[in-house]
């Protein structure tokens, strides 16, 4: 896990009160959309997919001023985020959330530029490759969560822009593009 000290932080992640659900409507929907956006771009800059809400997640406590948010502030803030489409909880009991700083179709749009970019048009390639190949060294599908790539490639997939073929194992999966 990647440490706050890689990240700018904003000024209100040392204001003790915004640890703590505000009870007044309008400062706790302001207080709800700074740490949507704070949630978003610390998982994007660090790439991180999954937060579990009973796990150590490092936006969630602040040691400097002794603060840490509470599991229903946590829940909060995260449906928040599934609430705008940007996230989705992985079970009922909202103990982990998937992460989607770029939505599907962004993504599908990131992967259409990155086969042009790379004149890929008429390629192969594996699941794997496109996740940790060479060309994605240094791109934004470098490492992305396998279950956020499927789903951008089936939904790339469904509009013909590609074929996904499977293998004999997860390790082989094949897309062939045509875009």
């Amino acid at each position: 896990m990647q440490k706050l000290a890689d990240f700018k932080l904003p000024q209100f992640f040392n204001y003790p009160p915004y640890f703590t659900l505000q009870p007044v409507r309008d400062t706790r929907e302001k207080q709800i959309q700074l740490w949507k956006e704070l949630i978003l771009d610390y998982c994007k800059s660090q790439k991180i997919f999954l937060i579990g809400v009973e796990e150590d997640f490092p936006l969630f406590s602040n040691s400097a001023i002794d603060r840490s948010l509470s599991h229903e502030a946590k829940e909060t803030f995260l449906s928040a985020i599934v609430g705008e489409g940007r996230a989705e909880w992985l079970d009922k009991g909202h103990r982990k959330c998937l992460i989607l700083w770029h939505r599907i179709q962004d993504w599908a749009d990131i992967i259409l530029q990155f086969v042009r970019d790379n004149g890929l048009e008429d390629s192969v390639m594996t699941v794997e490759e496109i996740r940790s190949g060479t060309e994605s060294h240094g791109t934004e599908l470098q490492g992305i969560d396998r279950t956020i790539l499927m789903r951008a490639l089936k939904l790339l997939e469904n509009k013909g822009k590609l074929a996904l073929f499977k293998g004999t194992s997860a390790d082989d999966e094949g897309v062939k593009f045509s875009v």
